[in-house]
């Protein structure tokens, strides 16, 4: 059985910064593409930004470029998340998921293999 656990959320004032972690256990996940996503209170789940297997393809969503880096651990089984120049409407549930590859995450989000529980991002003004 595999696990996606996420870790870093908190709270952090409008300006700051947060990395967050996503680490597999069960299965080596070095051949899924993974990504992060977030729902905030009432609305949709989005993807904010996704990595392939071998970490040479990212995607990101156009509200998170420039401030947001995806990337994978030198032994692929961890997926981070650097979240700078954070403002409040980035205030969410954070959630990384693994696919085949991340043609998944941007048209068929619910073929996403594997999802972790979470972690929670809170930005005051």
């Amino acid at each position: 059985q595999v696990q996606l656990v996420e870790s870093g959320g908190g709270l952090v004032q409008a300006g700051g910064s947060l990395r967050l972690s996503c680490a597999a256990s069960g299965r080596t996940l070095s051949t899924y593409a993974m990504g992060w996503f977030r729902q905030a209170p009432g609305k949709e789940r989005e993807l904010v930004a996704a990595i392939s297997w071998s970490g040479s393809s990212t995607y990101y969503a156009d509200y998170v470029k420039g401030r947001f880096t995806i990337s994978r651990g030198n032994a692929k089984n961890t997926v981070y998340l650097q979240m700078n120049s954070l403002k409040p409407e980035d205030t969410a549930s954070y959630s990384c998921a693994a696919a085949s590859t991340i043609v998944v995450f941007t048209t068929a989000v619910s073929r996403a293999d594997y999802w972790g529980q979470g972690t929670q991002v809170t930005v005051s003004s």
